[in-house]
């Protein structure tokens, strides 16, 4: 059983009209992840038992008509809380930890009564682009299992690139849901900053993370938005406002009549390969050919963004991570003689290399002598780049943009060159620096793998950006083609 030719309302209807029970179809994805982890490793926990037994209550109890998720299998990074469920965040430190409570997105989706099939594997605290930092081995990529999924989270794209499921959850600091749907060949998406509730996430860097989605089309992503959006007394960062029914609000090729687009010249240069420049280049064409306006903008510090996010997201990585110190919870060094011990080898050892690094990145910009010089300098940068989006959007609708600089690299290819590493997040960090929404929709092919274009909408505006991406899905065939899974496509 795979998921690529159903949507969320289609599986919906086929419970409902019982040509399937609950308990069946979660048996079947379970199956197919089974079948499928040697060759993906996209989950680190399968909830065999806990899914069963929650799809078998949903059996019982029945399904209504406006109960869309009722019964319906997802998947969760493991970086998000889930009471009673482990929770690793790929990481030694977290290795057995079983949280006593769910995040605020878990406890909407229960109310939505959707079954939590599996915790997908992810970069170490969600560090990194290419799910390779792992401290429990790597994801392959399901269009050809020799390349990276991306990352951070690599798993729930690989999940979902795969058909395993027809949405993950996944956490986006610098582009963490939206690479993975590039490189797998889905949609992935963050909304506005405060959208959602960050309560429940295992911290990075509380002003970048955000919670999104990984799915098959856009109007799942655009409904399942909805269904976790919302003020939340937890998280003071979160926003009160009104929270849109994206999904009933998609349209045809009538909703881009007189949108007017932006496409900013620093994110089609000659480091994005000639197959990425095209498929954008196309995609203007085709927005132009339905009645939108495309002209070329500026984002003049966009080339900033790279060394801006390392200082600031690692200065916020090294406080959230002090909490992990041998102590209070999470891994402990066995062979500690003294306190010092304690800190300095459940620190060492708990850890994982990328980690470390950037626990030591962001207490170097935090120090005495480097806090002017490098954090505060970054953040006036940051501020700027916030700016620029402003200065665009006073005559723009909408941003659109490559989401990545090419296709998915070989696993190994770049562990050796952390700079070079860091330089794959460049056309995605703005969007986490501004807050603002964005989404990467499946846009062409190079050398047999997967791409995506980002569109990147105004504060709280995810309805325009849902609105474009729908169209363009509609006029596409790209996310109607299908990996064989493990083959060379």
């Amino acid at each position: 059983m795979n998921f690529f030719d159903k949507d969320l309302q289609q599986v919906h209807e086929d419970l409902v009209n019982k040509k399937v029970s609950a308990k069946e179809i979660t048996q079947a994805v379970i199956d197919n992840i089974k079948n499928h982890e040697e060759q993906l490793h996209a989950f680190l926990r399968v909830n065999e038992a806990e899914a069963l037994a929650a799809a078998e209550k949903v059996d019982e109890e029945g399904i209504k008509d406006d109960q869309l998720l009722a019964g319906i299998p997802l998947a969760v990074k493991d970086n998000i809380l889930t009471d009673g469920i482990t929770t690793t965040a790929a990481s030694k430190m977290l290795e057995h930890f079983k949280p006593v409570y769910d995040a605020t997105v878990i406890s909407k989706l229960k109310e939505q009564r959707f079954i939590n099939v599996g915790k997908t594997n992810l970069d170490e605290f969600a560090m990194g682009s290419s799910t390779e930092n792992s401290a429990f081995g790597p994801t392959h990529n399901p269009w050809n299992t020799d390349y990276v999924p991306g990352g951070s989270s690599g798993g729930s794209g690989a999940a979902v690139g795969a058909g395993e499921v027809l949405g993950a959850l996944g956490t986006d600091t610098g582009g963490s849901v939206r690479m993975p749907g590039s490189l797998n060949g889905v949609v992935g998406s963050k909304p506005t900053y405060g959208r959602v509730s960050r309560y429940g996430i295992v911290a990075f860097g509380s002003s970048f993370d955000q919670v999104g989605w990984l799915t098959q089309n856009v109007k799942d992503n655009a409904y399942l938005t909805s269904v976790i959006s919302g003020h939340d007394e937890h998280d003071m960062t979160s926003s009160d406002r009104e929270v849109p029914d994206f999904a009933a609000g998609l349209n045809d090729s009538t909703s881009v009549k007189g949108l007017r687009i932006g496409l900013p010249k620093e994110y089609m240069t000659d480091a994005i390969s000639p197959a990425v420049r095209k498929g954008i280049e196309d995609a203007a064409k085709l927005y132009e050919s339905l009645g939108a306006t495309v002209d070329e903008v500026s984002l003049p510090h966009t080339e900033d963004g790279i060394p801006v996010y390392y200082i600031l997201a690692t200065a916020e990585a090294s406080s959230n991570l002090g909490r992990y110190d041998g102590i209070r919870y999470g891994f402990r060094a066995a062979d500690a003689k003294n306190i010092d011990d304690v800190y300095v080898k459940s620190r060492s050892e708990g850890f994982g290399p990328e980690v470390k690094r950037r626990i030591m990145l962001g207490t170097f910009a935090l120090s005495a002598g480097s806090y002017d010089a490098y954090f505060m300098q970054a953040a006036k940068v940051r501020r700027m780049m916030a700016n620029d989006f402003v200065d665009v959007f006073q005559n723009y609708d909408l941003i659109m943009a490559p989401m990545g600089t090419d296709v998915a690299f070989k696993l190994g290819s770049e562990t050796q060159d952390p700079t070079q590493m860091y330089m794959n997040d460049i056309l995605s960090v703005p969007a986490n620096m501004a807050g603002l929404p964005s989404m990467s929709v499946p846009a062409g092919f190079s050398k047999g793998l997967p791409f995506g274009m980002q569109l990147i909408g105004k504060p709280f505006d995810e309805q325009t950006m849902f609105n474009a991406g729908y169209v363009f899905e509609q006029n596409t065939d790209y996310h109607k083609q299908h990996p064989q899974l493990g083959g060379q496509n």
